[in-house]
């Protein structure tokens, strides 16, 4: 199964009011970000034990650790949670920025470190969204 497949699948997994919020922002995302590389993470590690909710990828960095050692990585993540949606922004260095810069004008979502948080897609201000997208592309190229 391709990375579009599986996408598709994790997508149409989810319960339908939260399933339609997904595909509407995944479908977002890929108009903000055209040529991305996409990314299936399904949570499990290489035994297959579930370490984390799976993520849907877009972009491509290669992120580097204090011990010298690198890893190739999304830029942006977007994942389904019990409270709702996650969008997360790597590669932004400075871990207040997003809060700072994008938290009180985003609507009804939670935003620490590079995590965006929110319940629903009409909580929040999806052009205010993109411009934290973009920003985070931008940062981590």
């Amino acid at each position: 199964m391709n990375v579009e497949e599986q996408i598709k699948d994790y997508i149409d997994s989810q319960p339908e009011a939260k399933r339609n919020d997904l595909d509407a922002l995944h479908h977002h995302i890929l108009n903000t970000l055209p040529a991305c590389k996409l990314w299936f993470l399904d949570g499990k590690d290489s035994e297959g034990k579930v370490v984390s909710n799976p993520n849907i990828g877009y972009g491509f960095q290669t992120m580097k650790y204090a011990d010298g050692k690198t890893r190739d990585f999304y830029q942006i993540g977007l994942s389904a949670n019990t409270t709702g949606i996650s969008v997360y922004i790597l590669g932004i260095a400075d871990k207040k920025f997003l809060a700072e810069m994008y938290g009180k004008q985003l609507g009804k979502a939670s935003v620490t470190g590079y995590c965006i948080k929110f319940k629903k897609l009409n909580d929040i201000n999806l052009d205010i969204l993109e411009a934290a997208i973009r920003y985070g592309v931008e940062q981590s190229l």
